[in-house]
């Protein structure tokens, strides 16, 4: 028997209370990744059918994620990513960028060219940490924060292909920048995170060789972020 408020609980109803409570917060979570794949948002009626619930329940979960500034809706009613979940995203980016960086460093000392770690942010690829060569005369200055569609690239190709399960690098030619050559390929292993490891040059690169330096070095981000 659990004593709450002055009251005795058998102890079944308080596991079952627990049940619900853990009921409620996976739901929550899975109701926020439908939304965040979802670029046009979600009515109620759309996510209580992907939920597999009634729309009082997904009214129920929206209440307190609106609140905590996860969810917003939209001025059609429909279901969006709210500023809640940018800030922690936030929080957590310089972690990444951080763990992310002693393989950068030996990428782009090994490849001569300028090394990244890119992820998926609002649909697109990010660059969220940059590692330059210190023994080139010329390399490609690339800034932090720089954003460009998942299909141009060879950051966000290789992105692409990790949806698909393909670990292999992927080479692009003067898609982003004329005149600029890159490889990259998919960080796996990684629950909730979709990004790559890549180099971007003035030259055009020995896909062979850049290649594997590419995929060992998105390997050791793989396991020093799982």
């Amino acid at each position: 028997m659990i004593a709450l408020h002055g009251r005795t609980l058998p102890a079944v109803e308080t596991a079952d209370r627990a049940g619900e409570t853990a009921q409620t917060l996976d739901r929550g979570l899975r109701l926020l990744h439908l939304v965040a794949d979802a670029p046009n948002g979600l009515t109620v009626t759309e996510a209580a059918a992907r939920l597999g619930v009634g729309r009082a329940v997904v009214y129920r979960l929206v209440g307190p994620l609106t609140g905590h500034g996860m969810l917003r809706r939209d001025g059609a009613g429909r279901l969006r990513l709210g500023v809640g979940v940018l800030h922690l995203a936030r929080r957590a980016q310089p972690l990444l960028a951080e763990g992310a960086l002693p393989a950068l460093r030996r990428l782009a000392e090994q490849a001569g060219a300028t090394a990244h770690l890119t992820v998926v942010e609002g649909g697109e690829g990010v660059a969220l940490a940059v590692v330059e060569p210190t023994w080139t005369a010329f390399h490609v200055a690339y800034r932090t924060g720089s954003r460009h569609p998942l299909d141009r690239g060879a950051a966000g190709q290789a992105i692409l292909a990790g949806r698909a399960g393909q670990s292999r690098p992927v080479s692009t030619s003067g898609e982003l920048q004329p005149g600029a050559y890159g490889v990259a390929a998919p960080v796996l292993g990684v629950s909730g995170l979709e990004a790559s490891v890549g180099v971007v040059a003035l030259a055009p690169l020995d896909v062979a060789t850049v290649g594997e330096q590419v995929l060992s070095a998105a390997q050791a981000v793989s396991r020093a972020l799982s």
